[in-house]
């Protein structure tokens, strides 16, 4: 006898599991390239709010958020795309000011691509939730509102201390906020006539707009946060006379890394070469975008060649193009995989009109009578990786050519400016002369402590941010040790 029962109903084939069809990223709508390239008018238009909530809704509000993980700052992503969803914007608004005081700046200018973005479990199999366009558009809905209406952080009972921060760059305004919020006093001293530091005088208008930095700062000085220009410390003030004379019980150090850095090729010493940290401020702080309403002393070239890979690169090339450049070359010594500016500033550069000339090493700036007249370049071919991972660039012996040009800007990086270190004998300064701090910004000087650029060189905004935050909250523990 069968153990089989042939006459049994057989069980219905199990039905697959329907998958959602995965929605793709919502689209930011841009100014045409060929409109945008004669002006500073910001070149990304931001989501609409239509946009924006169909954007949040495709966030899966994971039980493990990872991205979360990939934010510096740790910002609670998954709470505020959540009341987005719900339309609540003032409630999601107050949870990314919980971690970032800054969200319309940072929004624009942070590489979410390779930090929070990265976790998001949609990159895994196609793209991920446009995290920095919903961030950049709640903090546009927040500076849109009456003051009375703003998300303002609450500031702690008054502690009775008082902290100097040097510098309002991103370091700087970061760490400000955040001890009002302890309810120490804070001043903000900026070398500059305006604030912002490298926000206001490193990034162009047309990717930053300067009334969106002054908008985010005012928040803080509503907080209660005092700020200072035009006082340069090392020279106006040293840290110890802040500490004595002034009464500052603690002091925050955030100035950047400002000096420029240079090749050191014949020629450099030229007219019409620039750093690009002159030429950009230039631009920026002397306001030459407005030209001519604003007649800045700032060289014009017909062709510009800019030496560089970077997002500064790109900033450079960018605004050369702008200020009536009829030929821009963006010279570089690897290839553009290598380049490490974000995709979108190469994409923006490439669509812009800038020529890319890759596998290029300037080994000489040529001029007649003073001026530039183009650059001497190696041909470089691509060898094993170095230190950087990055395949290292070699020469192509007898294959020497010259880029015509009549400015040269170099946008190399910078180096920490030892104007501050010279003036304060007793802080540890590495090989480089950046300052050296322990993992929460505590320098070799007691009651001092540092953070962004001036402690690990050239960095991002946010990374700037978090260092700021973390030292706030040593520097609280700090003072609340000194009061007993």
């Amino acid at each position: 006898m069968s153990l089989v029962d042939d006459t049994a109903t057989p069980a219905p084939a199990e039905k697959p599991r329907h998958r959602p069809a995965r929605i793709p990223r919502t689209p930011m709508p841009e100014r045409d390239a060929a409109v945008r390239a004669k002006d500073f008018e910001e070149v990304t238009l931001g989501y609409t709010e239509e946009m924006a909530r169909a954007e949040a809704s495709r966030c899966l509000q994971c039980k493990n958020p990872t991205c979360i993980e990939g934010c510096p700052v740790n910002i609670d992503i998954k709470s505020f795309i959540g009341k987005m969803i719900g339309g609540d914007y003032h409630a999601a608004v107050a949870v990314l000011k919980e971690k970032n005081a800054l969200p319309a700046v940072c929004g624009r200018v942070c590489p979410q691509e390779e930090q929070c973005e990265s976790r998001c479990v949609l990159a895994k199999k196609g793209e991920s939730v446009a995290i920095g366009r919903l961030e950049r558009w709640l903090g546009d809905f927040d500076l849109a509102c009456e003051l009375e209406h703003r998300c303002v952080p609450e500031v702690g009972e008054d502690s009775g201390k008082r902290v100097a921060v040097v510098g309002s760059g991103p370091a700087g305004l970061a760490c400000a906020g955040e001890l009002r919020r302890f309810g120490h006093s804070v001043t903000i001293f900026e070398s500059l006539h305006a604030t912002g530091g490298v926000l206001t005088y490193g990034i162009p208008e047309f990717r930053l707009p300067k009334h969106i930095v002054q908008a985010e700062v005012g928040l803080l000085e509503e907080m209660g946060v005092e700020i200072r220009c035009d006082v340069v410390i090392g020279a106006t003030y040293t840290i110890d006379e802040l500490m004595t004379e002034e009464g500052f019980d603690a002091v925050f150090v955030g100035n950047g890394a400002g000096l420029p850095m240079f090749l050191g090729i014949p020629g450099e010493n030229l007219n019409g070469v620039y750093s690009a940290n002159e030429f950009l401020t230039r631009v920026n702080l002397m306001r030459a975008y407005e030209f001519p309403k604003a007649d800045t002393p700032v060289w014009r070239g017909r062709k510009v060649a800019v030496v560089g890979g970077g997002n500064v690169a790109m900033d450079a090339a960018r605004t050369a193009k702008r200020l009536g450049a009829e030929e821009v070359f963006l010279v570089y010594r690897r290839t553009e995989e290598e380049m490490p500016a974000r995709k979108e500033e190469v994409h923006h550069a490439r669509e812009e009109g800038v020529e890319f000339k890759m596998l290029c090493s300037p080994v000489e700036v040529t001029g007649k009578d003073g001026w530039v007249t183009g650059i001497v370049a190696n041909t470089m071919e691509l060898g094993e990786p170095d230190a950087s991972g990055r395949r290292a660039p070699v020469c192509v012996m007898g294959a020497d050519f010259t880029i015509d040009c009549d400015t040269v800007i170099m946008a190399l990086g910078t180096r920490a400016n030892p104007l501050l270190p010279k003036t304060t004998p007793d802080l540890e300064l590495s090989k480089r002369g950046y300052i050296v701090t322990d993992e929460d910004g505590a320098t070799s000087k007691p009651g001092v402590y540092a953070g962004g650029d001036i402690v690990t060189g050239s960095a991002t905004v946010i990374l700037a941010m978090g260092a700021g935050k973390r030292a706030a909250r040593a520097m609280d523990e700090w003072l609340k040790g000194a009061a007993r």
